[in-house]
C-alpha cells in the first residue's frame, strides 16, 4: 500500500536577495547620539555604559555635525597629560571629527563591504535624504554575510 504524503504545496517565500539586500536592511536604528555641548567625560561614561566606540553627533535639529569615538578622546587625554591640563571639562565640539563620511541608506552590502575595506573607518552614519537614519559597522557587514550563506553570492 502506498504511503501517502500529508505534506502540501510549499508555501512560496519572499526572500531578499544578496544583490538587493541594503544598508538599511542591516543598519543600526537605535543610536546613542551626542551633542556639541556634552562635556567629553559624559561621552567617555556613555561609551563605557552603552559598551560602544563612537557614534554621531548632531545639533538641535538632528542634523549631523560630526562623530566622535574612543580614538579622539584617547589623544587629547594623551595631549592632555603631555601640557598637564584637564580635559574632561571640555565639550564635544573640542574633540569630535567634523570631516564626516557617510554611506547611503540605500547601497546594497557588497558596495558598503568595498567602502569600508578601502578605509580604517570601523562605522558609518547612514543617511536617507540628508537626514542621519542609523548607523553600520564592520561587525554589520559580517554578521549579513554570515546570515547569507545559505544564498548565491551571484549578483548576475
Amino acid at each position: 500500500m502506498p504511503v501517502k504524503s500529508f505534506q502540501g504545496e510549499r508555501a512560496k517565500i519572499g526572500r531578499v536577495t544578496p544583490s538587493k539586500l541594503t544598508v538599511a536592511d542591516i543598519m543600526t536604528r537605535q543610536l546613542v547620539l551626542f551633542h556639541p555641548e556634552q562635556t567629553i567625560h559624559e561621552v567617555m561614561k556613555a561609551f563605557v555604559k552603552h559598551r560602544i566606540s563612537g557614534g554621531p553627533v548632531v545639533d538641535i535639529e538632528g542634523n549631523l555635525v560630526g562623530v566622535i569615538s574612543e580614538a579622539d578622546c584617547m589623544k587629547q587625554i594623551s595631549d592632555s597629560r603631555y601640557f598637564n591640563m584637564p580635559i574632561l571639562d571640555k565639550t564635544v565640539d573640542h574633540f569630535m571629527t567634523i570631516s564626516v563620511d557617510t554611506i547611503d541608506s540605500q547601497l546594497s552590502i557588497f558596495d558598503a563591504a568595498s567602502k569600508f575595506s578601502k578605509s580604517s573607518r570601523r562605522r558609518y552614519p547612514v543617511m536617507e535624504h540628508g537626514r542621519l537614519v542609523g548607523q553600520v559597522s564592520r561587525k554589520d557587514i559580517v554578521v549579513a554575510a554570515i546570515n547569507l550563506k545559505s544564498h548565491t553570492w551571484h549578483q548576475g
